[in-house]
């Protein structure tokens, strides 16, 4: 067996780097690859340095073009940076796109079985053959086992090509396997053949390195999906209700799964939750509107589309004062648009869901860590509030795992149920007007059903009513019920989220606003704007309403720059509408094509408008 090393690039400077570069192995869905290279991740994890993947994969279940990029940073940037260092292209379809990705002095690793013309490589990147395909053919009779192995067997030449620990991955290995030594037997195998071809005839050197360091911390490596479930069972969710759509269906679940370990009696064995997958959307949201009418706390999770659907019962769960809970894990829009892409566009659409003057509550958290606290939050806030609140997580934080902090778990925590009137307050004589506000703060009191056998009773309905919940289509008692709600929505800017204030070095006109998953890229690209000499006092956003520090910020700001992953500049558009802020002073940054936003491209996108 040979390597092809075609065609010489000695002429072109390497580039080397240790702990601090990006790779991005290409391939085919449902070749088995996703869990190699998430092995390849973790095992540079299990060496204390920060990686942050990410699966770029179709919506179709296989056969089309994968991609798993990994950025690897012992400064811990947790975005994308740009750019590629090292492509193992390993899908024909996608070659010439995959090696003109490169960046000049980068190394392409790819299987050399079948050989491939000088025109199919470039001049000025390192190119590393390995018959991947003829090493599999040899040891493995199975087509599938064939197909499998391959994967491992170029995990285990990229770890010798590397420097990172075979030990390492062996045990990653174990744990994966545990129980099921014929299986591992076979992984470890197949590794051990990369590791040693890669010892005895790959001898192209490698500028990229992975070296032992202790990054890592105590931080935690977790989906956002995933940590969204557990925060909704942190914060007391019983009730779950959903239709299953990309990139969302893991809320469900993972929130099944540890409902499993938190939610059943442990003397009688019986289960303390329902969760439903309902026939579609619309009921899916009917029954969580339903079980927060009873006083359950319920949630649904969704993605664009769903919330479409939803839009007529999300309405009567805001005019009827209903608590419900909407995890919106945002998509590529609009119709079925690109189902497996990220996007932050569905802004405007949840803040303003429904016909009629409606304003909703939504939560932007930045990672898994704030989607664990924002979920259990929500819970809160819909009870406090007696509204829809949504927890605005997308793609890129959802499917994708991250290092965050740890999640911090108060088995004494109390729930935060808002106005609930009680039985006893009742029978003292106490005035019930469901829908009065007698606290200035815009939110009325409550009963929950069965709460007293003759007092504390009110017709839920959504056509308009006075104070006490009676039938009237009478102007004053409307305009008093939309005027409270406008109160009420007032009283939430206070008790959301905050934003959080990133001042820059020095004294500056400029601002820039952010939220979400562009969080990341967003801190790397205010570093390399510093180091050019561009300072932006910087803020995130992690909620609508917008509490009144942001108007101070605006008000503070001769320029600011709005970043998001959309089209239109829907965050903007909401500054605008609902702050009165001078257009002209806000400055689009969009970023729409679907995969996460870049360090560089944040960079460049300021640095050229201020140039300018």
């Amino acid at each position: 067996m040979g390597t092809t090393e075609l065609p010489s690039a000695a002429a072109t400077p390497s580039i080397e780097a240790v702990n601090d570069f990006v790779i991005k192995f290409a391939n085919v869905n449902g070749s088995g690859s996703a869990s190699a290279n998430e092995l390849f991740a973790k095992a540079i994890l299990r060496m204390g340095v920060p990686v942050s993947p990410r699966n770029i994969f179709p919506s179709n279940i296989q056969g089309l073009p994968t991609w798993y990029e990994v950025r690897v940073s012992e400064a811990g940037h947790m975005g994308r940076r740009g750019g590629t260092d090292m492509m193992v292209a390993m899908n024909p379809q996608t070659w010439d796109a995959d090696v003109a990705e490169l960046a000049p002095g980068g190394y392409l690793f790819y299987d050399s079985t079948r050989a491939l013309p000088p025109s199919k490589f470039r001049e000025d990147v390192h190119v590393i053959g390995m018959p991947l395909t003829e090493i599999c053919n040899a040891v493995y009779h199975d087509p599938r086992q064939r197909q499998l192995f391959k994967n491992i067997v170029y995990v285990g030449a990229l770890a010798i090509l590397l420097g990172i620990e075979p030990e390492v991955v062996e045990k990653l290995l174990g744990e994966q396997y545990r129980g099921k030594e014929r299986l591992l037997a076979s992984n470890v195998q197949a590794l051990h053949l990369g590791c040693d071809f890669a010892r005895e005839h790959l001898q192209a050197s490698v500028g990229l390195q992975v070296r032992r360091a202790d990054r890592v911390g105590n931080r935690i490596f977790v989906d956002g999906n995933s940590a969204a479930a557990l925060g909704c069972v942190y914060g007391g969710a019983t009730v779950a209700a959903w239709y299953p759509i990309t990139p969302s269906s893991s809320v469900a679940e993972a929130f099944q799964k540890y409902c499993a370990k938190f939610r059943v009696d442990p003397a009688t064995g019986q289960n303390r939750f329902a969760i439903v997958q309902a026939e579609d959307e619309l009921a899916s949201i009917g029954m969580v509107v339903g079980a927060g009418w009873n006083g359950a706390r319920a949630f649904t999770a969704t993605s664009g589309p769903g919330i479409s659907l939803m839009t007529e019962f999300i309405g009567l769960a805001y005019f009827a004062e209903i608590p419900v809970t909407l995890i919106n894990v945002q998509r590529g829009g609009p119709s079925t648009g690109m189902p497996t892409r990220t996007q932050q566009a569905d802004i405007l659409c949840c803040a303003y869901a429904s016909h009629g003057d409606t304003k909703h509550v939504l939560l932007f958290p930045e990672d898994p860590h704030e989607c664990f606290e924002h979920a259990a939050a929500a819970l809160d806030l819909a009870d406090r509030l007696q509204t829809p609140v949504f927890l605005m997580t997308d793609l890129d934080i959802g499917m994708n795992q991250r290092l965050c902090a740890p999640f911090e778990w108060d088995e004494t925590r109390a729930y935060d149920r808002g106005k609930v009137m009680t039985a006893e307050e009742l029978e003292a004589g106490r005035d019930f007007g469901r829908y009065k506000d007698v606290d200035g703060d815009g939110i009325p009191w409550r009963t929950l059903p069965g709460t007293h056998p003759t007092k504390g009773s009110f017709f839920t309905r959504g056509t308009t009513r006075d104070a006490y919940a009676r039938y009237s289509e009478r102007g004053p008692d409307y305009v008093y019920n939309m005027e409270r709600l406008l109160k009420k929505f007032a009283t939430a800017a206070t008790l959301v989220p905050q934003p959080v204030l990133r001042p820059a070095a020095q004294a500056t006109e400029l601002g820039v606003i952010y939220f979400g998953s562009t969080t990341p890229a967003m801190h790397e690209a205010l570093e390399a704007l510093e180091a050019r000499g561009i300072h932006l006092d910087a803020m995130r956003l992690r909620a609508f309403p917008f509490p009144e520090s942001v108007v101070q910020f605006l008000a503070g700001h001769r320029q600011v720059f709005v970043v998001e992953q959309n089209r239109d500049a829907q965050m903007r558009s909401l500054l605008i509408n609902e702050l009165d802020v001078d257009p002209a002073r806000l400055v689009r940054v969009l970023h729409f094509d679907g995969t996460p936003i870049t360090a560089r491209f944040v960079t460049d996108a300021i640095a050229a408008h201020v140039a300018a």
